[in-house]
């Protein structure tokens, strides 16, 4: 910018936009690109998440408080993000239980559903669902109800359909105000009218709808009812009804000297941008802009907006008692229950991770058959060698739990920051459902192990080195897992997180005890091994499986040992460290679920 020649410390992006959106009218926000249209949208809806917003908005006449804004509101982005394994009809279901509000009567509530969710009967679920049907039928979507979402570009719906279902589960809040980001952009005419014309039949229940637009086609254009155009620079060079074909709008501009006649047939939106371009203002020697504050349909407007910034006597200000619509409790039902379905239907990601665990026990098992039997332990490097086993299996498995979860929780995250805006839930509602989820997963994976693996390798089958090992492996796998979630959480993209766990990975690899035992670590490093979960890992499941062999001696570098004083000697395992080792293995996945729910409901890296 300051090479262009702008030394100003700050950019302006809006000058003094001033104007008013009433219920049942279909709003248009337009002008040429970089003009502030998104901008304008982002701050009267409150998602902007940087710069400095001066400046007076008022609802009903009363100052504007976000919190209550946003569940009378609805913001319908530009990119529709959706969660990819959920159904039409679920996810508009889904917004309607998190965002209409408790109070709704029985009737309401009971409305059907059972079509929509096939796994979990309405009632049990005890949804929340307001006119579902008749929201899918005015978007249009209620062909389509039971299908996929799918990736954008790869499966599942359209484009065009993908946009009516950003607007359907919008509107099934009920809300009042309504803002549209180019819900036209990407389209093909015939698509765009599609959604224009459910748009129109949203504006006709009488909702404030707002929508930025971009070039529309004749027809779509002269669907608004009201015009807000601004140029280049964040100003407003018209706002006033669009008129019958277009008639308000051609006659302001014509008014103007110089300006040229529409032609017979041309598209008035065009022909509007055209004529009030920056080089037709350098041509006439006009600012439209200062045109536009001097005219009667400014002054129109601005006593409009006095008369609209005092509250209706009688009126109240809405007020909400809680943040959000539903209980803690109920959101975190929510959250689990989509999450449920979206891993049910992801066997990408599970059926995956479950081949890569049975392959990797059947393989490790043929490679360390019955090495883990007492009877073949004889010297150290038995000892070595069936450690080089535990170390191998958790760190492998692992890795693979930790880097299959990172594209999972990344696409789920932009879904996140859409229902957050929302106010649909706490970030901690979803956070705890997400690793919640995981464990059952995790659990069958282990469960995988001790029965092909845990036999092959030879380990002893008593029932409480059984269980220990079982306990280990599990907790372990579990860290991986809420790893790779907290490492998506902390990072703007999974390219960068990608590049974080794999130094995660290494320091894991280096600090777990078996390339460089405890005692030989220098001490200005020890602390990492402390910190490490898969060093408390290979100690308990090495101690557990061989700490209590008192009486098997073993030749260890010219020397007769008992295996148990040969591991506190060398490796520094001690069997009376086991109660705390067994609470540090718990404790990593609950500081890292943890860990993972605190950057959800604090870091945002949207940039708007």
């Amino acid at each position: 910018m300051r090479e262009h020649g702008y030394m100003k410390r700050k950019l302006q992006l809006l000058h003094n936009i001033t104007g008013a959106f009433q219920p049942g009218v279909l709003s248009a926000l337009m002008g040429v690109t970089g003009a502030g249209k998104t901008t304008l949208l982002d701050v009267l809806a409150g998602r902007k998440t940087g710069g400095v917003i001066e400046g007076d908005i008022r609802i009903g006449g009363y100052p504007k408080i976000q919190q209550t804004f946003a569940r009378i509101s609805g913001y319908c982005e530009q990119t529709d993000v959706h969660s990819p394994q959920i159904t039409v009809g679920e996810s508009v279901a889904y917004s309607a239980w998190l965002r209409l509000p408790p109070e709704i009567d029985s009737k309401t509530r009971n409305v059907s559903y059972i079509c929509f969710c096939n796994e979990t009967r309405a009632t049990n679920m005890q949804t929340y669902i307001l006119r579902v049907n008749e929201v899918l039928e005015t978007i249009e979507l209620d062909e389509i109800r039971d299908s996929l979402v799918g990736v954008p570009g790869v499966n599942g719906l359209s484009t065009e359909q993908r946009k009516r279902l950003t607007i359907a589960v919008e509107l099934v809040s009920n809300p009042s105000i309504i803002f549209m980001d180019e819900p036209t952009s990407g389209l093909d005419a015939r698509a765009a009218a599609i959604v224009m014309r459910a748009v129109k039949n949203v504006a006709d229940t009488g909702r404030t709808v707002v929508c930025t637009i971009h070039q529309p086609s004749i027809d779509i254009f002269e669907a608004f009812d009201e015009l807000m155009l601004m140029k280049r620079g964040g100003e407003l060079i018209y706002a006033g009804p669009v008129g019958h074909h277009s008639c308000e709008v051609i006659q302001y501009f014509q008014a103007i000297p110089g300006v040229p006649r529409i032609k017979d047939n041309y598209n008035p939106s065009t022909w509007m941008l055209e004529v009030t371009s920056t080089s037709m203002e350098v041509q006439l020697g006009a600012d439209f802009a200062q045109l536009y504050r001097e005219s009667p349909m400014c002054k129109d407007k601005d006593r409009v907006v006095k008369r609209l910034s005092v509250p209706v006597p009688g009126m109240t200000d809405l007020h909400f008692g809680t943040r959000f619509p539903q209980k803690f409790q109920e959101q975190f039902k929510a959250c689990l229950w989509k999450q449920c379905l979206s891993y049910w239907r992801t066997p990408s990601y599970n059926m995956v991770r479950f081949a890569f665990i049975t392959f990797s026990c059947i393989f490790f098992g043929a490679l360390f058959w019955q090495q883990g039997n007492i009877n073949h332990i004889n010297d150290q490097q038995s000892l070595f060698t069936i450690l080089g086993c535990m170390y191998g299996i958790t760190l492998f498995a692992g890795i693979n739990n930790c880097q299959s979860v990172m594209p999972f929780i990344s696409v789920e995250r932009s879904v996140v920051y859409r229902e957050r805006f929302a106010g649909m839930y706490s970030p901690w509602a979803y956070s705890f459902a997400q690793v919640a989820m995981e464990i059952p997963y995790v659990l069958m994976q282990v469960v995988l192990f001790m029965l092909i693996a845990y036999p092959m390798i030879g380990y002893a089958w008593t029932t409480a080195k059984f269980f220990w090992f079982m306990y280990t492996m599990f907790c372990t796998l579990l860290c991986f897992v809420y790893m790779g979630m907290v490492v998506v959480s902390i990072t703007p993209n999974i390219q960068v997180a990608s590049i974080f766990s794999s130094m995660f990975y290494t320091l894991q690899n280096l600090m777990s005890g078996f390339i460089m035992p405890a005692p030989q670590i220098p001490r200005w490093w020890i602390w990492f091994y402390y910190v490490s979960p898969l060093s408390w890992a290979l100690r308990v499941l090495f101690t557990t499986q061989f700490g209590d062999y008192d009486d098997r001696m073993i030749d260890v570098f010219g020397e007769t040992k008992s295996v148990p004083v040969f591991m506190k000697d060398y490796f520094g395992f001690r069997r009376d460290l086991l109660p705390l080792a067994a609470v540090i293995l718990a404790a990593f996945p609950i500081l890292l679920a943890v860990l993972f729910g605190y950057n959800i409901s604090k870091l945002n890296f949207q940039r708007r």
